[in-house]
């Protein structure tokens, strides 16, 4: 066990866990935010995708002790009010179905506009790797080309 100072959506925490415990577990047991889901536990769906910096990571692969002094941003940290541009093109284009893969999906399509405002489908496509079981694909497709116009 070690001690580890991190900051979620702003908020510095002090965890006591194993170096290699996977960020996601770090996020929903001991922080106890639990907008961020487990789907695989091997980084291939994306259901547990969060922001280090700017980067869309799959927080259950991802060691603790690899963090360093990099903020976190967790879904319930994107916006206080849900009104970030991608979560309101999600809503207006009724883009979930079930819904467990979705802030994972909205992490990554928010990490892709950041880095590219106007992404085109083959670049989004090709960012968006997540795996949706419903297959909202092209309602999430649509959602990220509306809330690049909405930025």
């Amino acid at each position: 066990m070690a001690a580890f100072n991190i900051i979620i959506n702003g908020k510095k925490h002090q965890v006591d866990a194993d170096p290699q415990m996977p960020l996601l577990w770090v996020i929903r047991d001991i922080v106890g935010l639990t907008g961020t889901k487990y789907g695989c536990g091997i980084a291939q769906c994306g259901a547990c995708t969060v922001h280090i910096g700017d980067l869309a990571v799959r927080s259950c692969m991802f060691p603790v002790q690899s963090v360093g002094d990099d903020p976190i941003t967790t879904i319930e940290g994107l916006s206080e009010k849900g009104d970030h541009p991608v979560q309101k093109a999600w809503k207006e284009i009724d883009v979930p179905q079930c819904g467990y893969c979705q802030s994972g999906q909205i992490m990554t399509a928010v990490a892709l506009l950041k880095k590219n405002p106007n992404p085109t489908e083959e670049e989004i496509h090709r960012t968006m790797t997540n795996i949706c079981r419903c297959g909202t694909y092209n309602r999430i497709k649509k959602a990220i080309k509306q809330a690049s116009q909405q930025s």
